[in-house]
């Protein structure tokens, strides 16, 4: 996991997920919350990105910490909220940190990931460390909410070449990933070029980021989850609320504190 790759990430992120259903999505962890632990009042996102998912969760009236290892992506996200009515303003608030050596004197109610951010662990020791995170900040009884690429869809499905073109006023944006499939470590690396004109100066600026992303199998994650004082009590497909299958390229799970 680069800082480097996801400050330039940054600078496309939101023109390019502009189509992203962050209501819908926020919506349903809202529903996974109040089905799992209804109680929850404070939340904890790691990997919060520009802070979308956080403001619309403090808009509903959830108290939300979002950290994130881009100073970049942090940026956008604490001048969203500098454009908030204070009423939601106040519940939001944003650190620099790595998810996977966090620490607080806070405790949270629920603890929530998204967008694959577990899956950019890409070794054991990136899972354990971030599931030790989670153990330390839940307060007992706590649950963790958190999607990744889920490894049987993975190799039903082989990821493609993929190109996808965004614009705004200021900005045209190609990105064509390419994917580098490594069954042996159950990691696809997924290769970006990225061309962006700017239309102002007529510039053109070409980048090349590299992600590598770890699909996961629910064994696996039962056994990480047991190692760190947590139960693993609820899967299903992301969004649609199916079992998971091997046509499920995004599964979502539910953990939860053991006493």
């Amino acid at each position: 996991m680069d800082k480097k790759v996801f400050d330039a990430y940054s600078h496309y992120y939101d023109l390019l997920y502009k189509d992203k259903d962050y209501v819908k999505e926020t919506t349903y962890v809202h529903s996974l919350i109040s089905k799992f632990n209804p109680h929850t009042s404070h939340i904890l996102e790691l990997g919060c990105g520009t802070g979308i998912h956080a403001q619309q969760l403090a808009e509903k009236g959830y108290q939300v910490e979002g950290i994130d290892l881009s100073e970049t992506m942090l940026k956008k996200a604490l001048l969203r909220r500098s454009e908030l009515p204070f009423a939601v303003s106040e519940r939001l608030s944003f650190l620099e940190s790595d998810i996977r050596t966090y620490e607080s004197a806070l405790r949270f109610d629920t603890i929530i990931s998204l967008f694959h951010v577990v899956s950019y662990m890409t070794t054991n020791e990136d899972l354990n460390q971030t599931f030790s995170t989670v153990k330390k900040h839940l307060k007992p009884g706590g649950i963790f909410i958190f999607d990744c690429w889920h490894g049987p869809g993975v190799l039903h499905d082989k990821p493609i070449s993929r190109s996808k073109f965004f614009e705004d006023d200021t900005i045209s944006v190609k990105r064509t990933s390419t994917p580098g499939f490594f069954p042996d470590k159950n990691i696809v690396d997924v290769n970006f070029e990225i061309l962006i004109h700017h239309k102002q100066t007529n510039e053109d600026l070409k980048l090349h980021e590299m992600h590598s992303m770890r699909y996961l199998f629910i064994e696996e994650l039962k056994s990480i989850a047991d190692i760190n004082g947590l139960e693993l009590i609820h899967a299903e497909e992301w969004m649609t609320e199916k079992p998971l299958s091997e046509k499920s390229w995004n599964a979502c799970y539910v953990c939860k504190y053991k006493h």
